[in-house]
């Protein structure tokens, strides 16, 4: 009997030394892409180790097929290409999904409200972004930073989608096979702290 417990104690530590109970990797990011028929999620990985100071700044795109379990994921992602808003350089910072690269856009500021809530009756049952193609304006309310903001662009670039200006969801993917999500989590639309 002690010859055998001997051997299964020394089979899991052999198991635990190669791997066999690998407990896998979390990354999150902003999604540019959800293809909910073919179950694909593409998403700007956040490099920050700050904690509410995102950083989408790592290209390639991460693409991960979603979770085979449905009560593994969370709420369908929305898509945007806006990576960063920022309002003391009057910059907008995309992903070009043309070129496939970061483009980094002035613009001409016209309104600017700082400590605006996401309960304010300036944003409260708006959908953003809104794209007034006619007056070349774009209006855009960040909940992170607590700004609402209108500005305007060249012509040419009213002729991208209104989701250019978006920021996607934030999604958390806890995975062991690269591209392939165990668990998948919509940040931005889970209230961590509800009872």
């Amino acid at each position: 009997m002690r010859r055998f417990i001997g051997l299964v104690l020394a089979v899991v530590f052999v198991m635990v030394i190669t791997g066999c109970n690998d407990e896998g990797k979390v990354i999150q990011g902003r999604v540019i892409a959800y293809d909910k028929e073919n179950k694909k999620v593409t998403f700007i990985e956040d490099k920050s180790i700050i904690k509410g100071k995102p950083e989408y700044t790592l290209l390639p795109p991460v693409v991960f097929t979603t979770p085979e379990d449905k009560n593994e994921m969370g709420a369908h992602p929305s898509v945007g290409q806006r990576m960063k808003l920022d309002v003391d350089k009057n910059t907008i910072n995309i992903f070009d999904t043309a070129t496939q690269q970061f483009k980094e856009i002035q613009y001409t500021l016209i309104e600017k409200k700082d400590n605006v809530s996401k309960e304010s009756t300036l944003v409260r049952d708006k959908k953003f972004p809104i794209v007034d193609k006619n007056a070349k304006t774009i209006q855009i309310f960040s909940k992170r930073q607590k700004i609402l903001v209108t500005f305007s662009l060249p012509e040419e670039y009213f002729s991208l989608p209104d989701e250019t200006w978006a920021a996607g969801d934030e999604v958390r993917i806890y995975y062991k096979e690269p591209g392939k999500a165990i668990r998948m989590m919509n940040v931005t639309t889970t209230d961590l702290f509800k009872k």
